[in-house]
């Protein structure tokens, strides 16, 4: 098994799981529940459910719901800096699931804000490292994650990413993420960001376009599966069965966490995409974005 370094955000996840259709301003009846989110976090949890070694640098606020999620961490035995900051709280997201199980997020970043190189573990032993794009393009985080990367860089340590969402890509700036993208080794995102980043409404041109950035992307096409390129290689496409989503939030996360090891072991675009779409099936299956750590 491999050991990883993954680096992004920790959160509570609020899921507001509706049994109707949204009726704004007046009551809609929901299935609630918390679970432990963060988009970078849920890549961990999944690597770690896979049996894989894992050292996640995030930062947590001196409360109930940090503490929550790190007990979550070391009942799966992942690694992490166990401090809890006086005067800042864990970061929130509310998830809206609808009857398709789409989802609409509304994050408080909270303690996730300021994330820098004093988070990291010392770089030595990492097979790769997963790095969340809602830490980068968090302007209160960008400098010190941007430090961060060097570091990983100068450690040869290969830099797998995924750059978040549209939204929190368009308040940043699609040039300053064009910069940005061009440090990483791999890049994996959905068919949305990568229209955004290449600025292509075809979705093969983008792929195409990106791979003069970055030498391998993937773009997860949601219940279609995935498609990848190398540079200057002909795209591919792993194609997945569609199933009934319960909730869609973190599939993408464990997309990486299935792809990412597969692709260390074999260089194998293709089987590291079923490898990715495996793990996201599991995750579509399941409320909340990770896998039980008590499974019934």
């Amino acid at each position: 098994m491999s050991r990883f370094l993954c680096i992004g955000d920790a959160a509570l996840d609020v899921i507001v799981k509706m049994q109707t259709e949204l009726h704004v301003g007046s009551d809609t009846s929901s299935q609630i529940s918390m679970h432990g989110g963060g988009a970078a976090a849920n890549t961990a949890t999944w690597l770690a459910n896979l049996g894989h070694s894992v050292y996640f640098s995030c930062r947590l606020g001196n409360d109930a719901a940090g503490r929550a999620i790190a007990a979550e961490f070391d009942q799966w035995g992942i690694e992490y800096r166990k401090e809890f900051l006086t005067n800042e709280k864990t970061g929130v997201v509310v998830v809206l699931v609808n009857n398709a199980g789409e989802r609409t997020m509304f994050p408080d970043s909270g303690a996730n804000s300021g994330i820098d190189e004093k988070n990291l573990p010392p770089l030595v032993g990492f097979d790769a490292a997963f790095l969340s794009g809602y830490s980068l393009f968090n302007p209160l985080s960008t400098s010190g994650v941007l430090r961060m990367i060097s570091m990983i860089k100068a450690a040869n340590i290969p830099l797998i990413f995924d750059p978040a969402s549209v939204g929190t890509m368009t308040s940043f700036g699609r040039e300053r993420v064009l910069e940005m993208l061009s440090v990483m080794d791999i890049a994996i995102m959905n068919d949305d960001e990568a229209r955004f980043i290449a600025g292509k409404s075809e979705l093969n041109d983008a792929l195409e376009s990106l791979t003069s950035l970055v030498p391998l992307v993937v773009i997860k096409t949601g219940s279609s599966g995935a498609i990848a390129q190398l540079r200057g290689d002909t795209l591919l496409e792993s194609k997945t069965e569609a199933i009934a989503a319960i909730d869609t939030t973190g599939a993408g996360d464990a997309f990486a966490a299935g792809f990412i090891p597969r692709w260390l072991e074999s260089h194998d675009p293709l089987e590291s995409m079923k490898a990715g779409n495996e793990v996201a099936r599991r995750c579509v299956a399941i409320i909340g974005a990770r896998p039980s750590v008590n499974p019934k």
